[in-house]
């Protein structure tokens, strides 16, 4: 420090030296109190605040298992798969071989009681025949009427008709194969409205209701998205993944959702939070205090603000916020970690 300075001032050399030092240090301060750069969210709704995603299977609203009534040999079956049927419509024919024998057969009996009872009646109405035999008579041919009936219902029976409209599922039996009586020969398929079979976990299943609103997005269909109606809940879950199945019915006009068909839902839970205001953000940007309340950094005037928060359920990644942040608000998500009350921020 040179001497003229010290002359001008009048001051010590010392006390000169201490005001020199602490004017520096005072530089050194203000240069420490920097401003911190941050990643933040801006709060507002979003679109998927209380969805859930699941994977789920496409099936068939009903399936009817088509079979004969009687045992023979597969002659003929004129469907295939995945062809659409009408009712009434044939789909496929047995030998009718026996069937046609017992009906000859029958016919024949029925013919010779007829003739008999023709004959006693003469009898009978002359009084000359006892009642007792004329009932035995009367009985004989009702007997061959109801085994001739039945001969020919068999007959019938060798053509197989669809018994309701769809499209046909599986072919069970071959042309060829012995059929037997009651033994499914194919199955019709109700796809006019599908349903989509989803495995929902035992902790979330309780926030689902018949008339949750979910959004089915099928892959094979170039992600096409329907949307769902209807939800049909399980009250049994499966006692190795403890989940409960539930049902979405989905219209399917044109048939273009076929079962097996793998489809991604997204379910629609917490409408009542949306509505009243509530919010997501990451579950990280939530922090812990030591009295174990929540809260979170917010950018207030450009400085770091904690603002305390409650929180709602958790979906993937990020958490709902029920109160404690209002629509606009900015919410430090990144770099909070170094920041403290009133640390100067920006981003």
């Amino acid at each position: 420090m040179n001497e003229r300075l010290k002359r001008t001032l009048g001051l010590p050399p010392v006390l000169c030296f201490l005001l020199f030092f602490s004017a520096c240090g005072g530089k050194q301060t203000q240069s420490e109190e920097e401003t911190l750069r941050v990643t933040v969210e801006k709060v507002a709704p979003a679109n998927g605040v209380g969805q859930v995603p699941y994977v789920g299977v496409v099936e068939e609203e009903s399936s009817t298992s088509v079979s004969f009534t009687g045992m023979a040999m597969l002659k003929s079956m004129t469907v295939s798969e995945g062809q659409a049927v009408r009712k009434g419509q044939l789909l496929a024919v047995i030998d009718e071989t026996q069937a046609r024998n017992a009906l000859a057969t029958t016919k024949a009996a029925l013919d010779q009681a007829k003739d008999a009872y023709d004959r006693m009646k003469l009898l009978h109405d002359s009084q000359s025949l006892p009642d007792m035999k004329w009932v035995e008579v009367e009985s004989k041919v009702a007997q061959a009427q109801s085994a001739y009936d039945m001969a020919q219902k068999n007959l019938e029976d060798c053509r197989l008709y669809a018994p309701v409209s769809g499209v046909v599922g599986t072919k069970i039996m071959n042309v060829g194969e012995t059929v037997l009586p009651t033994e499914p020969v194919l199955t019709i398929l109700s796809i006019d409205r599908v349903k989509v079979r989803v495995a929902v976990p035992e902790r979330e299943i309780a926030a689902i209701t018949p008339q949750t609103a979910a959004t089915i997005t099928v892959d094979a269909l170039g992600d096409e998205s329907f949307q769902g109606g209807r939800i049909e809940k399980g009250v049994s879950a499966d006692p190795l993944t403890h989940t409960y199945d539930i049902r979405i019915t989905v219209p399917n006009p044109g048939h273009r959702l076929l079962p097996g068909m793998v489809a991604r839902i997204q379910m629609e839970r917490g409408k009542q939070e949306k509505e009243n205001g509530t919010f997501t953000l990451p579950v990280k940007a939530v922090q812990q205090s030591t009295d174990k309340s929540l809260f979170v950094w917010t950018v207030q005037q450009g400085k770091a603000r904690r603002t305390p928060v409650s929180i709602g359920q958790t979906t993937g990644n990020r958490v709902v916020i029920t109160s404690g942040l209002a629509e606009g608000d900015q919410v430090i998500v990144e770099g909070y970690q170094k920041v403290g009350e009133s640390t100067p921020v920006t981003f």
